[in-house]
């Protein structure tokens, strides 16, 4: 059992606590025609690095929000990630799949084990949180859509978007830490995120633990202290 005392442990919400691949499954094929055939893992992947590269060039979501251009980045995350899978888009065109992705995004089922996970830790004591890169309000209708607010309070609930500091970046981790009291050796991050959670946990001290769920291959050097496939392997490594 890694959790002892009292901790806290916060969970990253896209495709940590629901599947982020189905409303990408579902848009890129209602706007963009994709058939059965299409490697829709493989091109989730790369939408995923679209949105983090061009997020970090672009100055993070606060920036990007105050210059007008994060629907830009949405839309162009998409013509960059399609084109590679032989998709060539119109910036019109991309916009579309984009708006077709925003329609569906709200309507989902958290991962099987999630919601239970969240419930035993609160139970044991542990504070439990969020911190989820995006736009205030983009985020919360996700929060909200999994109605996670009898389990974890809006204080507790950190969007990049509204912080000001997007995920790697220490600071976000550093103000939760500021915020609950909880001393980073006792925090835990959870998240399926190579990039944003396990190295953005990892620099700030806290214990990395990469839901490692789609079986990816690890980017860098790094080493998150532990790895979990599924929320039935992750309860058993935080309760026992």
């Amino acid at each position: 059992m890694l959790l002892k005392g009292k901790q806290a442990v916060f969970f990253d919400v896209d495709d940590t606590l629901y599947d982020h691949l189905a409303p990408f499954r579902t848009a890129v094929e209602q706007a963009a025609g994709a058939d059965g055939m299409f490697p829709y893992e493989e091109a989730y992947h790369r939408l995923r690095y679209y949105s983090d590269t061009l997020s970090a060039e672009l100055g993070g979501t606060e920036a990007m929000e105050a210059a007008g251009r994060l629907e830009w980045m949405r839309s162009e995350r998409f013509r960059r990630t399609l084109g590679e899978f032989g998709m060539e888009l119109s910036e019109q065109e991309a916009a579309a799949v984009q708006a077709a992705y925003i329609g569906c995004q709200y309507r989902f089922d958290m991962f099987p084990g999630a919601r239970e996970l969240i419930g035993r830790l609160k139970e044991a004591g542990h504070v439990v949180g969020l911190i989820t890169n995006g736009a205030g309000a983009h985020q919360q209708k996700k929060i909200d859509s999994m109605q996670l607010e009898e389990l974890i309070p809006a204080e507790l609930q950190f969007i990049t978007g509204v912080v000001g500091w997007d995920k790697p970046d220490r600071r976000i981790f550093d103000h939760v830490c500021g915020l609950t009291g909880v001393a980073p050796e006792d925090s835990c991050y959870i998240g399926d995120s190579w990039r944003n959670d396990v190295i953005g946990a990892l620099g700030a001290g806290w214990t990395a633990i990469w839901l490692n769920h789609r079986h990816q291959q690890p980017e860098t050097a790094h080493k998150p202290h532990h790895i979990a496939s599924s929320y039935e392997e992750l309860s058993r490594l935080l309760l026992g």
